[in-house]
């Protein structure tokens, strides 16, 4: 008896293993999956400028990261005690300007240092929702609490989120023709745009990334969150209690379903010898000072030094 409909997914060709290095940009999806590669101790680079909901977003920070555009003082503003820069989210905000674009500039070498080593660049698209600072016309990441009023909201359309994504890919590739890309639309519904237009924002990412993947199929490719999220995970007991956001077991199992076709079998091993560390680190013992804990302390240590002997970037 099948209980639920499951999402068809084939085994990947260029899987992931710990050679491999791994660039995530997107939503707060993007987040939940980069703290699960963080977790196995995958060499990872994620969201250097924070969240970024949409594909405008994205597209700018690869193109200034990938061109060498770095910021200045024209680029951040103050605001509620805060500088700030509309590219970035406001988890950079800062209260020093001189910091803040420290943060913006290092962020911009480190993105494109590590796309031209990436061996995969996964990208999960938020919403196709923008909001357009009147004063410049220029699409911003993050409104920073700065009145609406100076700003247009409008909906991208197929076209230009099509236009987007190739951008993306084409410079990406100017730096690094080896690295595959994988799309994914974030299964957090954004339903502070309303409830129908976050379907229509959905519908026009998938439909301008699968039209993009028919153009281009060589290196990028799409993997089904949102779909497995509303089809498979058809249930609120999935959500968080703000009822937008998938919880824990949400976030595991669609891990668990990337995990089988894009992590090769023999980074498993080393996946599961990593997450037993993890958790011993995490324990609580009883006794700090007794023969058994200084023991399991000491067998502690001797994994990790294995796995640090074959894997020198790993550290716990």
């Amino acid at each position: 008896m099948k209980l639920l409909t499951q999402i068809p997914i084939q085994e990947q060709k260029q899987q992931i293993d710990y050679n491999s290095k791994v660039v995530l940009f997107g939503s707060c999806f993007a987040e939940n999956i980069g703290e699960k590669f963080n977790h196995f101790k995958f060499k990872t680079l994620q969201n250097p400028f924070g969240i970024l909901f949409h594909p405008k977003a994205i597209e700018t920070l690869i193109t200034n990261a990938v061109e060498g555009e770095y910021y200045s003082e024209d680029s951040v503003f103050y605001h509620n005690e805060q500088w700030h820069c509309y590219d970035a989210h406001s988890k950079l905000s800062e209260t020093s300007k001189e910091s803040l674009l420290n943060t913006l500039n290092e962020g911009l070498k480190s993105t494109r240092r590590h796309l031209a080593e990436a061996s995969h660049v996964i990208i999960t698209l938020g919403t196709a929702w923008v909001y357009d600072l009147i004063e410049t016309n220029a699409t911003v990441a993050n409104c920073h609490k700065v009145p609406q009023k100076q700003f247009n909201k409008k909906l991208l359309t197929i076209p230009a989120i099509l236009k987007s994504l190739q951008s993306i890919v084409e410079t990406i590739q100017s730096v690094n023709k080896n690295a595959t890309t994988v799309f994914t639309v974030s299964p957090v519904r954004h339903i502070k745009d309303g409830f129908v237009e976050n379907t229509q924002s959905k519908s026009h990412l998938i439909s301008a990334i699968h039209q993009f993947l028919k153009i281009n199929n060589q290196q990028s490719v799409y993997f089904p969150s949102y779909e497995i999220m509303l089809d498979e995970l058809r249930d609120y007991r999935f959500y968080k209690t703000d009822m937008i956001h998938p919880n824990d077991l949400a976030v595991d199992y669609i891990w668990e379903k990337f995990n089988s076709v894009w992590i090769t079998s023999k980074a498993q091993n080393t996946m599961d010898a990593v997450d037993t560390i993890q958790k011993g680190l995490a324990h609580k013992p009883f006794n700090k000072s007794s023969d058994a804990h200084t023991k399991f302390l000491e067998n502690l240590k001797y994994k990790q030094d294995l796995l640090k002997n074959q894997f020198p970037h790993i550290t716990f």
